[in-house]
Order: C-alpha cells, then sequence, then structure tokens
C-alpha cells in the first residue's frame, strides 16, 4: 500500500491530467477524480472560513483570541506603559480593546472574497495544495485574497474607529502621552496597523483548521474530505 501511495505522488507532480487520473483509480481508496480532489480542497477551504474566520467577527473574536488579538505596534507600546505607571491603565486596556473591535468589524467583509478565490481554483491549484506544504491552502489564499482583503477592510476600519470611538480614545490617549514631560511625541498610522494585523489573524485561523484537517483525521467531517485528505497521509 505505502509503495502504491508513494508512486502516485510522483506521478502527481510528473504527468498530466489524464495520467493522473489513471493512477488514482487504482488507490487502494477505490478511485477518485480530478473534481473530487478540487471540490475536496474546496470544502476544506469553506470548513476553515465557517468554522474559524467567522468566529473572527463577533465581539471579542479577535480580542479574546489569543491567537489574532491585536497589540499595540512597537512605537505605541510605551505608551501603554507609561501611561499604566501614571494611573492611566483603563485608558490604555480601552485603547488596545478598540483596535480589536474595528478588526472584529470588518472581518466579515472577507467571507465573499475569500468564497469568490475558492470558486476559482483549478485543479491545478487543487493538486499544488494537496501535495505542498502543511500550510499551502493558506499561503493559496493568501496569494489570491491579500490585495483585496487589504482594499476591503482598511476603509471599514477607518471608519469603525470612529463608529466605536477609537479615534477619539487613541487622540486622548496619545495626547496624554505627548504632553508628559521627556517623552517624544507619537502618531502612528494605526487605520494601516490594524488592517495588517487583522490580515494576519484572519490566515493565521485558517491556517489553524488547514492544520486540523491535514493532521487529523477526526476533523474531516465528510466523506469527501477524508477520501481527497487520505492521499496526502
Amino acid at each position: 500500500m505505502l509503495k502504491k501511495i508513494v508512486l502516485a505522488v510522483v506521478i502527481f507532480q510528473l504527468t498530466a491530467c489524464a495520467e493522473l487520473q489513471q493512477v488514482i483509480t487504482q488507490l487502494p481508496n477505490g478511485g477518485i477524480t480530478n473534481d473530487q480532489i478540487a471540490g475536496g480542497l474546496k470544502e476544506a477551504l469553506n470548513k476553515g472560513i465557517s468554522n474559524q474566520v467567522s468566529d473572527l467577527a463577533v465581539k471579542d473574536g479577535f480580542y479574546k483570541n489569543e491567537l489574532t488579538k491585536i497589540l499595540l505596534p512597537e512605537e505605541l507600546q510605551k505608551v501603554d506603559n507609561t501611561l499604566r505607571k501614571i494611573g492611566l491603565s483603563k485608558l490604555a486596556d480601552e485603547g488596545l480593546k478598540v483596535l480589536n473591535r474595528a478588526a472584529e468589524d470588518a472581518v466579515s467583509e472577507a467571507i465573499p472574497i475569500f468564497v469568490d478565490a475558492i470558486k476559482g481554483m483549478t485543479f491545478t491549484d487543487a493538486k499544488n495544495i494537496l501535495l505542498g506544504d502543511k500550510n499551502a491552502a493558506t499561503q493559496y489564499l493568501k496569494t489570491t485574497t491579500s490585495e483585496a482583503l487589504y482594499q476591503k477592510f482598511n476603509p471599514i476600519i477607518n471608519n469603525s474607529f470612529k463608529k466605536v470611538g477609537a479615534d477619539k480614545i487613541w487622540t486622548d490617549l496619545i495626547t496624554k502621552y505627548n504632553n508628559l514631560p521627556l517623552t517624544k511625541d507619537v502618531n502612528p498610522d494605526l487605520t494601516d496597523y490594524v488592517t495588517g494585523e487583522a490580515l494576519k489573524g484572519v490566515y493565521r485561523m485558517v491556517e489553524v483548521e488547514e492544520n486540523e484537517i491535514r493532521t487529523k483525521f477526526s476533523s474531516r467531517s465528510t466523506d469527501l474530505l477524508r477520501k481527497v485528505f487520505a492521499l496526502q497521509d
């Protein structure tokens, strides 16, 4: 059985689709079509979005998730530390929370962009993902969606800062810091920073689900997922 699977992997990489199909049908799982392989990978990515990314779009989806929680940019960490030392911890906490609220507000916009990218996946894309690195599916989504997501997230996060009062909170926070003696004024582009951190969080959670499906049989919740990912085992 092991020899057959190794042989299948080699031929996956070297032959045309017609030859590939002939080899796959000889595998001990009873055969699988090119459409099923592509469908299985699409199902896995949709599962990642459903199970993980959607959870980021709710209140505290970022803020209470240690894998995605957005922390202060480096140049503002000294602001946080200084404010806490002078008894303004509540203000510092609120400033951190609104950064995460803005990301949570934007994430729902990611789902239709991901869905479009998944719909456009070809058999070649699916083959490369199946036989690629352990995060190959996540990297595929990064390549196909990063630019569109940034353009979508950035204005939403900017508007969200205003909606949740982040602009006022951060203006107050930074003004208090800049008025302290012996401090160097700071004024970072928080919208760009939070947009980038939100994207990192989204892809990180997709990768979590991809790893689950690749490594845990119990996470392959459908017959198609089990059949397709048996090829990489």
